[in-house]
């Protein structure tokens, strides 16, 4: 960043009135009603300008996977500076496969541009929330793989997943007793919140999240290391001039209700970046939208692929039709079937393998569990009954119907309506 850009000093925004300009008695003429436009062209300039500087800067610093993850994570850091305005706080998940992808390097990035950055590395979800106020920081979590990475220490960490679960959107308070009545207390949970780690994190923050996928650099790919001592005060003159930028515009960024190019949660997550890109104006509400759309589509077709409890509950079905259907199967067969499909991930899942533990984890939240049954012979073992997997079966891998013609067609889902 050359010295031009960083000590630039910075333009106050225009307040544009919400009502024709009219002529005062005894203070002159009315203002001419093209002035106000200029102000508001001129105010959209400098946000379309610091979101490109803001751009440049972490392209210095970090290769990301496509110029849709780049605008993503610009667009996100600047929605960290209007949260008090915000309905939702969505996440942003930066994952890669392995070390040495450029995740650690990224967050360093976000910490020194985003509003009020607070790492929650060993920390505990009290001191979370007890430092969320009405204008939350940010929440920044490195090295999340080692909260969530395991199913043992997933279960340890429930309650962090359940406050950023909670906090994702506005009104979602933790409940907690507390001083010498032991009277009940609110604590505010909604914030903005960065993670970054090896593997996917939870799937329930996955899906409140803005997902960006890193990747190792290829040779001949170069960025330029990041020094504190150099680098830091570059991005806080950066960041304060965002923030000049943006503060003033919370009331407008409230009012914003713009088109979105996805529907349900996915737009409830994105929606903060595309209000501070109809902010900035110029293209960034093009590509707002355009990043919005290409990165929602290719986390719909990771789901599709990944998803661990919809590909258990197939596998299975296809473990109970390769044995005949049978009404009852013994855990310890279905295991055995499942383990056989070299293409699925059960051989490798945990540490050896899926085990009964496992299974009655991935099962849990289909309500289906092992039970002691009776089999041929008169002997009795752990076990399931396909019956309790037909309703699961139906919601969630429902089988491709074939009509009269033999055409085959989608099933209807929930939301589909004859």
């Amino acid at each position: 960043m050359d010295e031009s850009t960083t000590s630039r000093t910075p333009t106050a925004p225009a307040v544009t009135p919400s009502w024709p300009p009219v002529a005062i008695p005894g203070q002159g003429p009315a203002p001419d009603p093209s002035s106000s436009e200029r102000d508001r062209t001129e105010s959209s300039n400098e946000g379309a300008g610091l979101l490109d500087e803001l751009r440049a800067a972490i392209a210095r610093y970090v290769i990301l996977p496509s110029g849709e993850a780049l605008t993503a994570v610009t667009l996100w850091v600047a929605a960290t500076h209007i949260q008090p305005a915000l309905q939702h706080a969505p996440r942003l998940a930066v994952v890669g496969p392995a070390k040495r992808c450029g995740k650690s390097r990224l967050l360093d990035v976000i910490t020194e541009t985003a509003h009020d950055p607070l790492i929650t590395v060993n920390t505990s979800p009290a001191v979370v929330f007890r430092a969320i106020g009405d204008d939350p920081p940010t929440l920044l979590v490195d090295e999340a793989d080692t909260i969530f990475g395991s199913i043992k220490a997933a279960e340890k960490n429930e309650e962090l997943r359940g406050l950023l679960n909670a906090g994702h959107q506005r009104n979602r308070p933790a409940l907690r007793i507390s001083g010498p009545e032991h009277k009940t207390r609110k604590f505010p949970t909604f914030a903005m919140a960065a993670l970054a780690g090896i593997g996917a994190l939870p799937d329930t923050v996955m899906d409140r999240a803005v997902v960006i996928r890193m990747q190792r650099r290829k040779d001949g790919e170069r960025v330029e290391q990041f020094r504190s001592r150099r680098d830091i005060p570059a991005l806080h003159a950066l960041r304060d001039r965002l923030e000049a930028w943006l503060r003033p515009l919370m009331d407008t960024a409230e009012d914003l209700v713009p088109r979105m190019p996805v529907q349900d949660r996915a737009a409830d997550t994105w929606e903060p970046l595309v209000i501070v890109a109809e902010l900035a104006g110029g293209t960034w509400p093009e590509d707002a939208r355009a990043a919005c759309a290409a990165m929602c589509a290719a986390e719909a077709d990771k789901d599709d692929e990944s998803n661990l409890k919809t590909r258990l509950l197939q596998d299975i079905r296809r473990a109970f039709a390769r044995c005949g259907d049978p009404d009852i199967m013994r855990t310890r067969d279905l295991l055995e079937e499942l383990l056989k499909d070299q293409e699925a991930p059960w051989a490798e899942y945990g540490t050896t393998g899926l085990s009964p533990r496992h299974l009655g984890l991935l099962l849990k939240d289909f309500d289906i569990k092992a039970a002691t049954l009776r089999f041929e012979g008169g002997r009795q073992a752990k076990g399931f009954a396909r019956l309790r997997f037909t309703d699961a079966w139906a919601r969630y891998c429902p089988e491709e119907s074939t009509s009269e013609n033999g055409d085959e067609s989608a099933p209807m889902g929930p939301d589909t309506h004859p």
